[in-house]
């Protein structure tokens, strides 16, 4: 574990901790650093106390950080990585090398995403919900003997502001480059004094689009979208409280438009030593697409499209939480629906040629009932949680895939007026299927001191998933159907928890776990041409090794969390892609196990009053033990989404003025090594090391209620990828590429 060994070295040198949430303060010396409250163990407890790894954000901290969607946390928790080639769902979540790249609408990812307590199952729905927020924890690790659903890889844990009995506001509004505007407002207080009181909240995003489109003269990557949320908390008495919320979430804006690079060679010199375009001939013209199209300027921020697609969202979620307090221990009900659509029609080829266009079509249903009964009293010797958990899940999908609709005119004929050819893929696919899914699991988790200093813990998880999908390939709506699948099948698995904790002083603890975690088996959700590609998927497996310390010196002043892991990771869900009579399809099976290892550190800093120093630091080895898929060996390469290093800092100056207003300034920078996009490795479907900067100036007033600033995000205006896609038969990479700098200004308002 060299990776853990050098972590405790490495982590000397750090000048500063990652982005730390905050609530009360510690102890009076004003120069300490605030104690994190954190509900990762369900219950409201001091972050260095919960033996578990976990990151937690203000909201404060990220609306400093222009954070608007799940994405934008990419970085800020040390281990966790966040991408998506998608404008408005499915993003691709990975923790400690754990995660799925499968954009399809029934697949499940190894992180669960939670918001106030409900699990978001929906890819499509996790994108949303960024706004009016207290704080966002990110817990490394399986999850499953506290949390309804079980996750393998970790969570990503959002509380926003419930409502209180003391009225408050929030307002801001940012205008920044391709004339982005973000809006947001939040207010709540009483209905009723000490029995009901309210929080209503909305968020607004639009800009222009920052990708030149040279066939319309339009920009693209165009942003528009709104949410709002309703919140009212009900408290008739002291021993119980009912917290009901509605949100909805509206999308409009423009469907991702990704650069298009050629693979196929004109002459041998433009080759590569895998067959494709060598990368030194990538703009020379040398090398095409199936269709003869190259995008040969070499300007990430301009784009060929004969069309120019929109993702169209609509999420609407409601949700209940009640707690009954009956005496030394509590009983929590929470009751969710969701609902979420998606109709997203995009340029997929991103060319002025109609090779692969694509219409995703998906509508997903779920309703979710979770119940808790756990103890109360924190100081007790013995603490406990018992639960249950139900989720009745359906997905209907129908994509279609318009498959070189350009050739059709050299395939028509009197008896063959459409042009449909499948001997060449042309045509359009579609693979409308609906699954169904029920989810049952009862879990629990017990903790007991062994003595004044030493607590053990074990936790106990069994789940089930009933699921069966009726499933369709075809071609040109049906004209000529492909493949039918029905099946049924129930995935099962136990799991659990085994720690201890040892308080080696008021300020340091260490600890030491073991977790298996699983994720459930399914069906494959994309487009299959056989029967095999259909046969159901095995659970994967997760067995992680952990140790951590945790501790704060220099009369708190500095706090440090240092953990190191080993996971032996089994029958892992690997998406992969193949070839089939011309034409690149996807496939997901349990092909591969690994071993992944490493370790992080979050250290805070706060030398004098004015300044908070922050930062973190993850070391990962992530590579594939046995792996085959489709004759291609994959055996030691590096696990996707994995860079070896990450590292994110930041440091914030607080300047008092005369008059009692004060000047704030802030900094922040993130780091990461290289990644890969693809099992295969290949040096093109691969991103280089990064360095991304970030700084904000603003002026408060002396009562702290107003703020105005300017900021600058990916200040050195770096050009990088955040995903590539590759379609080796039709001759093409897609590249997406990352937003470029923005400049702007922003004024905000707290009451």
């Amino acid at each position: 574990m060299k990776a853990s060994m050098f972590l405790g070295c490495a982590v000397l040198a750090l000048s500063a901790g990652a982005a730390a949430a905050q609530s009360q303060p510690a102890k009076q010396d004003s120069t300490a650093i605030e104690e994190i409250v954190v509900t990762a163990q369900k219950r409201s407890e001091n972050l260095q106390d919960v033996p578990v790894s976990v990151t937690a954000l203000t909201g404060d901290a990220l609306a400093a950080r222009g954070v608007k969607d799940v994405l934008a946390l990419n970085n800020l928790a040390p281990g966790m990585r966040i991408s998506s080639a998608d404008a408005a769902a499915n993003p691709k979540i990975y923790i400690r090398g754990v995660g799925l790249s499968d954009f399809n609408p029934n697949a499940s990812s190894g992180v669960g995403v939670y918001v106030d307590g409900v699990y978001i199952g929906s890819p499509l729905a996790q994108m949303a919900g960024f706004f009016d927020l207290a704080q966002v924890e990110v817990l490394r690790g399986p999850q499953g003997t506290l949390y309804g659903r079980n996750t393998n890889g970790g969570a990503i844990n959002i509380t926003t502001k419930r409502p209180s009995q003391t009225f408050g506001a929030d307002a801001s509004l940012e205008y920044g480059s391709f004339n982005a505007v973000t809006a947001d407002l939040g207010v709540g207080g009483p209905i009723v004094a000490d029995k009901l009181a309210f929080r209503a909240a909305a968020q607004y995003v639009k800009d222009d689009g920052y990708t030149y489109n040279r066939v319309t003269g339009h920009d693209l990557n165009a942003a528009n979208h709104w949410a709002g949320r309703l919140s009212m908390l009900y408290t008739p008495s002291s021993d119980f409280e009912l917290l009901a919320q509605v949100n909805r979430y509206v999308n409009r804006g423009d469907a991702t438009a990704p650069q298009h690079r050629a693979l196929f060679p004109k002459t041998a010199a433009a080759t590569g030593p895998d067959g494709f375009c060598a990368s030194s001939a990538y703009s020379s013209g040398q090398c095409t697409d199936l269709l003869g199209y190259a995008d040969t300027d070499n300007n990430t921020r301009a784009t060929d499209a004969n069309l120019e697609g929109k993702d169209k969202v609509d999420l609407f979620g409601a949700s209940s939480q009640a707690t009954w307090k009956l005496g030394g221990m509590s009983l929590i009900s929470v009751t969710a629906w969701q609902w979420a659509h998606r109709n997203d029609l995009e340029n997929t080829d991103a060319s002025p040629l109609q090779m692969l266009e694509i219409n995703y079509r998906s509508r997903q249903h779920q309703f979710t009932q979770e119940v808790r009964l756990q103890s109360d009293d924190e100081a007790a010797r013995f603490k406990w949680v018992l639960g249950g958990y139900f989720m009745d899940e359906q997905v209907q999908d129908n994509t279609r895939q318009d498959v070189l609709r350009a050739l059709r005119p050299l395939f028509t004929t009197p008896d063959n007026p459409t042009g449909l050819s499948l001997d060449n893929s042309v045509a359009v696919f579609g693979y409308p299927y609906t699954q169904k899914t029920k989810g049952y699991a009862v879990f629990g988790q017990a903790d007991y001191k062994l003595t004044d200093r030493l607590t053990g813990t074990v936790g106990l998880r069994w789940s089930a998933d009933d699921k069966s999908i009726d499933y369709r390939s075809q071609a040109d709506d049906g004209a000529v159907v492909i493949l039918t699948s029905k099946q049924s099948k129930t995935f099962s698995a136990v799991s659990g928890r085994l720690g201890l904790r040892y308080a080696v002083s008021d300020d340091t603890n260490v600890y030491a776990t073991y977790n298996r975690g699983y994720k459930s088996g399914g069906f494959f959700g994309g487009m299959a041409t056989t029967a095999a590609q259909m046969e159901p998927y095995k659970n994967e497996t997760l067995d992680a090794y952990e140790l951590g310390v945790k501790s704060e010196f220099f009369d708190r002043r500095v706090r440090l969390n240092v953990s190191g892991f080993y996971y032996d990771y089994k029958n892992q869900q690997v998406f992969a892609q193949a070839t089939r009579n011309g034409l690149t399809v996807l496939v997901l099976s349990n092909a591969a196990n690994s071993k992944v290892y490493g370790g992080e550190a979050e250290i805070t800093a706060r030398p004098i009053q004015p300044l908070t120093l922050t930062a973190g630091l993850s070391l990962l080895h992530a590579k594939y033990g046995d792996y085959i898929s489709e004759g291609n060996n994959f055996t030691g390469n590096w696990l996707p989404q994995s860079p070896k290093v990450t590292f994110n800092t930041a440091a914030t100056w607080v300047a008092p003025l005369a008059n009692g207003a004060s000047i704030v300034a802030n900094v922040d920078a993130n780091y990461s090594s290289k990644i890969y996009f693809d099992n295969s490795n290949a040096p093109r479907l691969s991103q280089g090391a990064v360095w991304i900067a970030g700084a904000q100036l603003s002026w408060r007033s002396p009562d702290q209620k107003i703020e105005a600033g300017a900021f600058a995000r990916n200040l050195f205006d770096k050009t990088y990828t955040v995903a590539i896609s590759n379609i080796d038969s039709l001759g093409e990479d897609l590249l997406t590429y990352n937003r470029p700098r923005s400049l702007g200004v922003f004024l905000r308002y707290h009451y």
